[in-house]
């Protein structure tokens, strides 16, 4: 029998660290966060992460484990994720998978599809057929060179068009080709959401950035203002306060946006979670158990 991965996953604010360490402390066994936000340590505050008494309850790995200056993509967070896992399933049989970032939980759990590099002449090509004949023109070679994409991708995306031309032209394969060839985990994997009702979720969000703010949010941003250009500082939190600190707008602003801003981000994570119908929802440890336990 395959060692199993409990997935739990979720909007911001829905309950995600207290309900993985219920299933950790359960089964005696360890978290690994896939919360792409709370892997850095200069990030604490705005990120929610894991209080000291609640990472002193279960074994987490993934949490403030290195700098800002060192990000983890999808892929790279797989690959070390799936090394973790292969020592910690010597010693458990079961191991919970938590955070909000779905791109992370899939790409540990199902994998990611691997792409040629691209060539720098691939590249200027499809720029140059942009600027001079537009979206129609993408679509039109596209349509040529892989028709099976074609017929499925949102045909109005430039990015998503431009990205399949780069890989057809550099690889002389369709994009379509490298799609779904991924290699069979050695475990298998439980997808479960937390389940909040929205307005008691968006009441929970409103809370927490009032805390957020007690707690020192303000002076974290600004000591990270010097690295505000980071991709990763362009996020919810964090990127409401570059503007504030520019003379641009107030510290009530700047609270209304965070409020704002973390509501529609947990709509979308909401949404990312139901698509598909891959996550069950559930309202706590049992109902987790007893769905796991029955099903193995």
């Amino acid at each position: 029998m395959k060692p199993r991965l409990i997935v739990i996953g979720g909007p911001t604010a829905s309950g995600k660290t207290s309900l993985a360490i219920e299933v950790a402390k359960h089964y005696r066994t360890e978290i690994i966060s896939a919360d792409s936000r709370q892997f850095y340590v200069e990030m604490k505050i705005g990120n929610a992460r894991p209080t000291e008494e609640e990472l002193a309850q279960v074994p987490h790995h993934f949490v403030a484990d290195r700098s800002l200056m060192d990000p983890l993509t999808a892929g790279r967070f797989a690959e070390q994720a799936m090394d973790l896992l292969e020592r910690l399933f010597q010693k458990h049989n079961v191991v919970v998978l938590t955070g909000g970032s779905g791109l992370y939980l899939r790409a540990l759990c199902e994998g990611l599809d691997v792409f040629p590099e691209e060539t720098e002449a691939a590249q200027t090509q499809v720029q140059a057929l942009l600027e001079e004949q537009g979206v129609t023109g993408l679509q039109a070679l596209l349509e040529q060179l892989d028709p099976v994409y074609f017929a499925t991708v949102d045909q109005q995306n430039a990015r998503r068009l431009e990205r399949a031309l780069k890989v057809c032209l550099s690889s002389g394969k369709p994009y379509s080709s490298f799609l779904g060839n991924r290699p069979e985990r050695p475990f298998d994997y439980e997808y479960y959401t937390t389940n909040l009702p929205r307005a008691e979720l968006y009441d929970r969000i409103n809370r927490r950035v009032d805390l957020m703010l007690e707690a020192g949010l303000e002076a974290e941003a600004k000591s990270l203002l010097p690295l505000r250009h980071l991709p990763i500082l362009q996020t919810v939190g964090y990127q409401e306060w570059w503007p504030y600190f520019d003379g641009e707008y107030s510290r009530e602003r700047v609270l209304e946006l965070i409020k704002q801003n973390s509501r529609r981000y947990a709509k979308r994570q909401v949404t990312w979670f139901r698509k598909g119908g891959l996550y069950l929802a559930v309202n706590g440890l049992v109902e987790i158990v007893a769905i796991a336990d029955s099903e193995n």
